[in-house]
């Protein structure tokens, strides 16, 4: 049976193999909690943002050099969640993913992802986001793009309340791309959907739950 993948369900298998494998051979999802509506909101202003400078950079990406934002009419299909950027494997198998901004640096494309947080960053913040940013790539050169080797992540955080709103901080981060990191995660998926319901990840909530009630399928 073909699968459909995204960053977002991929990176449930990080996060506990069980609950990836329950939902997608046994259609049991976890629990959705309450999902926040300011990080959609952001990236919606965001995107019109950025739209009304196309082709030229906007000031937070205004020290870049040799570098344009994409102007073709398929970035609106691109970051549309319900289709996105998408590649089928051999066995009918569909990754896709939604991104937010993507660059141009002569034949080049380059992916740009916006991030809000509620404070300034972690040395360590940026790497939560590569198996993403691998994917997004990979997907590009599946459908025969050319990209760099490299992306960037603009994240937004509130510092201070003003009388004519909030006022944010901006941090652009480049970070290098590894699109082997994307083809393992593929590979692995599968490989785990092939296989028997694995074990439960030590730190995972969900099944910790199910286990003290007895429910362990």
């Amino acid at each position: 049976m073909p699968y459909k993948f995204s960053p977002s369900s991929l990176s449930l298998l990080k996060e506990c193999p069980r609950c990836f494998w329950l939902e997608f051979r046994n259609g049991v999802k976890r629990p959705s909690g309450i999902f926040p509506s300011l990080p959609s909101g952001m990236d919606r202003v965001l995107k019109t943002y950025f739209d009304g400078y196309r082709p030229k950079l906007p000031k937070p990406l205004s020290s870049l050099k040799g570098v344009t934002l994409f102007n073709d009419d398929i970035l609106s299909t691109w970051r549309n969640n319900f289709k996105g950027i998408q590649w089928k494997d051999k066995d009918g198998n569909v990754y896709k993913g939604a991104v937010d901004e993507i660059l141009q640096k002569k034949d080049k494309l380059i992916v740009l992802d916006f991030k809000t947080r509620g404070f300034p960053l972690k040395d360590d913040t940026a790497a939560f986001y590569q198996d993403q940013m691998d994917i997004y790539n990979l997907l590009l050169q599946k459908n025969g793009y050319l990209t760099e080797d490299y992306a960037y992540l603009l994240f937004y955080h509130p510092v201070k309340v003003k009388d004519d709103g909030v006022e944010f901080e901006t941090d652009l981060v480049k970070m290098k791309i590894d699109v082997k990191n994307a083809e393992r995660i593929f590979k692995e998926a599968l490989k785990v959907l092939k296989g028997e319901m694995p074990e439960a990840s030590d730190d995972c909530e969900y099944c910790k739950w199910c286990g003290e009630r007895g429910e362990t399928s």
